[in-house]
């Protein structure tokens, strides 16, 4: 029994290392970004000079309307107050619009919580993606996820919704499954895990063409 929980803490530890470096990533393309568009600030002004000294207006419009896409797909849509949520949230809806789903994010977090950023990590990433995987099925313009995060008393409040293609999902044995297939279900796991060891509350639910995930953590007093 020892060797058991030792491997599981192993493949946990893992499992955690590697969804962080995967965040991480994904944070730093964003910010990458960011940067490269700041880098070409000066460049974008010099052509718009050029355009204005020779009075082509209609060139410095289309400029303007070029910019304002190009800085639209780098600039952070997500702004809840919490630096790590901003991280994963930002980076989660930047990885979705490249698959052609549309985010729906309205989210308020506490500065200082009693979760860890690892915990909030885990569940926040997990959720993401889930809802990226199965938006996947579905056609482009069918594509959508909503996000809802907000302090409701002294819990944290957090929504899911995504639609789904093939109908309502049935559980087996008690519990949805991933949509990724066998041996694909861990985040699922982990995220219950993190709930019940936080002491919290998560209710999973399926109707048709919809499936949503809410949680409910401890904003204070929680056990890490």
């Amino acid at each position: 029994m020892a060797l058991l929980s030792r491997l599981i803490d192993k493949h946990i530890a893992a499992y955690q290392r590697e969804l962080i470096e995967i965040h991480y990533a994904e944070v730093e393309n964003m910010y990458r970004q960011m940067r490269g568009w700041r880098h070409d600030y000066r460049s974008h002004i010099q052509v718009m000079k050029a355009h204005a000294a020779q009075g082509n207006w209609q060139a410095v419009a289309a400029y303007l309307d070029q910019l304002e896409t190009d800085l639209a797909a780098v600039d952070t849509v997500v702004k809840t107050g919490n630096p790590m949520a901003d991280a994963i949230l930002n980076s989660k809806i930047s990885l979705a619009r490249s698959k052609h789903i549309q985010v729906r994010a309205d989210a308020s977090v506490p500065v200082a919580l009693d979760i860890s950023a690892l915990d909030l990590c885990v569940i926040l990433g997990n959720l993401f993606d889930n809802a990226i995987e199965a938006s996947l099925p579905l056609p482009e313009e069918q594509r959508l996820i909503r996000v809802y995060i907000d302090r409701k008393g002294e819990q944290l409040y957090i929504s899911f919704t995504n639609f789904t293609a093939g109908g309502r999902q049935r559980k087996r044995e008690g519990r949805f499954r991933s949509t990724k297939g066998e041996g694909h279900g861990f985040g699922l796991v982990r995220i219950d895990a993190i709930v019940e060891r936080l002491g919290g509350w998560l209710s999973r639910n399926s109707e048709e063409g919809a499936f949503t995930t809410e949680i409910l953590l401890p904003v204070g007093g929680g056990t890490r």
